[in-house]
């Protein structure tokens, strides 16, 4: 008797535990029919494509000549950069472009006028920190270094003019509003502190000074996160 009363016992739970993963199937299908998904975790790597302004300050001059000042072209160019995110809050960004610049003779040098023309490849590697707690707007501050590569050097007024390759570092404020999960638009302001040593030639005489560029980049456009 007790055995009989053991097994419709153990029938009636087996059944309850039917019936409770048949309401727990039957739910996960009505969420699916309404539309819900489950989100995906975002991939680490980041892209975005920007117009990037490139605004320099209008200083340097050249060694051993009193008064002389220098000033430089600003540009539009674009730009683009690769981010990876170690975790939600920290990543890194290297940006990529490149651009030109006129330099001018200023001060006791105004005479001289267009001194030449250099293009610049500056990739900058960031360490940056995002704030995630303010939903589809995400600000983010960073900092990090630069190697400048000046190439296609042209003189201007001047015989000969070689502005060397050199380091600075960079300071970094932007965010990103998301649109959805992989799409956003951004807005990146930096600041570079280059200051590159320079050599030149005018009317024989060989000098050397230092062009002092500091330039802003400001930027906006387009990210995609994978």
């Amino acid at each position: 008797m007790r055995a009989a009363r053991g097994v419709t016992a153990a029938v009636v739970l087996i059944g309850m535990g039917q019936q409770a993963v048949a309401a727990d199937l039957a739910q996960a299908a009505s969420v699916l029919q309404a539309g819900v998904s489950v989100t995906e975790a975002p991939s680490p790597w980041q892209i975005r494509l920007r117009a990037l302004g490139v605004v320099t300050e209008d200083s340097g001059y050249v060694n051993a000549v009193p008064g002389s000042d220098l000033s430089y072209s600003n540009t539009v160019t674009p730009e683009l950069d690769i981010s990876y995110f170690f975790t939600d809050n920290i990543a890194t960004e290297l940006i990529l472009g490149t651009t030109y610049a006129n330099i001018d003779g200023q001060g006791t040098i105004g005479g001289l006028g267009k001194i030449g023309k250099v293009w610049l490849l500056p990739p900058t590697l960031t360490l940056q920190y995002h704030f995630t707690d303010l939903g589809a707007f995400k600000p983010y501050v960073g900092a990090g270094v630069n190697y400048t590569i000046f190439y296609n050097q042209d003189a201007g007024s001047a015989d000969a003019l070689k502005v060397k390759n050199t380091f600075g570092t960079a300071l970094q404020v932007g965010f990103d509003y998301m649109v959805d999960q992989h799409w956003g638009v951004n807005f990146d302001v930096k600041k570079l502190f280059l200051k590159p040593d320079f050599d030149v030639t005018v009317d024989g005489s060989k000098r050397t000074g230092k062009a002092e560029l500091d330039p802003w980049l400001i930027g906006a456009g387009v990210t995609y996160r994978f």
